[in-house]
């Protein structure tokens, strides 16, 4: 077994590891009520940033917040660690699906160590805005030769994402993850992780039509994060309905998240 294995397999082996990453499973879910939150707050006029900057801004400002701030940063660098992990021992005998596993974890690290990486600026006294990121790349993205057909293939990579999301929902395939009791709470967890699933591949999915729409218009002020995916989503005939209903699917989505942690298969 070469190295990488063999670290790896000692890694997935450590009882503190695992609990590590299963705490970075609760902060995931504490970050998405707390978005969901901010984007209830939008659906009834009351404003917000609803991403991950705007969600870290929100915990800086509660008790103990900087504290928290850091266990979100070390949880969700943990469960990335054990994502890489995980695309290191990936097992599957068909060599193309073994690939497209590995791909989705290292993705699925990635993500979380930019959650990561934006709770740690609101830990150390710092403070982003995901939006104008976002539209400042999409700018010097499309300056650049070719620039537009790439913008609109991002786009379209993040909306196949939403619509991953969906269809993890809509066939319950999130399960085979987990380990889940044989009491009464396993409807519930499931039908938390359906909903869920659903809400937030609807959020994503809006994220990635916004960057072909800015590819389109080449108007990279279209091109947008979460928070520009909920702001067009209660821009919409009944929009204010649509968002409530997505807000509180992300909220449920965290709820999902800390069941999660304790029943993820590791």
């Amino acid at each position: 077994m070469s190295t990488p294995k063999v670290a790896a397999r000692a890694a997935e082996d450590s009882t503190a590891f695992r609990v590590a990453a299963r705490i970075g499973y609760v902060v995931l879910g504490i970050v998405h009520l707390v978005i969901a939150g901010i984007a209830i707050s939008i659906a009834t006029g009351r404003g917000g940033k609803a991403d991950q900057g705007g969600a870290m801004g929100q915990i800086q400002k509660a008790p103990a917040g900087i504290v928290l701030l850091w266990v979100v940063a070390l949880g969700l660098v943990a469960l990335a660690a054990w994502q890489i992990t995980e695309a290191v021992l990936e097992r599957d005998p068909d060599a193309k699906k073994k690939w497209g596993h590995r791909a989705k974890y290292v993705g699925t690290a990635v993500v979380y160590l930019a959650i990561a990486g934006t709770a740690l600026v609101y830990a150390l006294g710092g403070s982003s805005d995901s939006s104008q990121s976002t539209q400042t790349f999409s700018a010097q993205l499309m300056a650049t030769p070719g620039g537009v057909i790439l913008v609109a293939v991002i786009g379209l990579g993040v909306a196949a994402i939403g619509v991953a999301f969906v269809f993890r929902g809509i066939t319950r395939a999130f399960e085979k993850n987990l380990v889940l009791p044989a009491n009464i709470a396993r409807p519930g967890i499931v039908t938390f992780g359906v909903v869920g699933y659903i809400a937030k591949g609807i959020a994503v999915g809006v994220a990635g039509i916004l960057f072909v729409v800015a590819a389109i218009m080449h108007d990279p002020q279209t091109a947008g994060g979460l928070d520009a995916a909920l702001h067009t989503l209660a821009g919409l005939p009944f929009g204010s309905v649509i968002l409530w209903v997505v807000g509180a699917g992300l909220g449920v989505y965290g709820v999902f998240c800390f069941a999660r942690a304790r029943y993820a298969r590791m």
